[in-house]
């Protein structure tokens, strides 16, 4: 897979989290449900740029960050460190889409933001992109 489709990948994923921290701290009345999936879709986006160049085939077609995170431990056991991050936000993926589906409180979204923030900074996330963009 071409680096700069990988960098893509990342790079979806630093809107997403810039667009949930803006709305966050901007937007009121804050779309709490609107933050949360935008969290979760960042860290989705980071686990499937890193599959993508690992694999050197398209996406995984699942959302699910419990899962995108174990076919990410096949290739690098620490991935297991961020487990918990992708097991708070996973829920976030579609409930929030929909009307009474979840609770979701001020709390709640700064958590997922936080758990977002873990994942982007997450070492071999950032090394894999620092080796990217050094290449192209």
């Amino acid at each position: 897979m071409e680096h700069d489709y990988v960098l893509h990948w990342f790079e979806q994923g630093d809107m997403d989290f810039a667009t949930a921290k803006h709305a966050f701290e901007t937007q009121r009345p804050q779309p709490l449900n609107i933050i949360c999936y935008l969290c979760q879709q960042s860290a989705e986006k980071y686990l499937k740029g890193y599959l993508i160049y690992r694999t050197g085939e398209e996406a995984p077609r699942i959302h699910s960050l419990t899962k995108l995170c174990a076919l990410c431990s096949q290739w690098n056991v620490s991935f297991d460190e961020i487990k918990s991050e992708c097991n708070a936000l996973n829920p976030y993926g579609v409930q929030p889409r929909y009307p009474d589906e979840i609770e979701i409180d001020e709390r709640l979204t700064k958590l997922a933001l936080g758990n977002a923030a873990e994942i982007k900074a997450f070492a071999p996330l950032q090394e894999l992109r620092m080796e990217l963009e050094e290449t192209t």
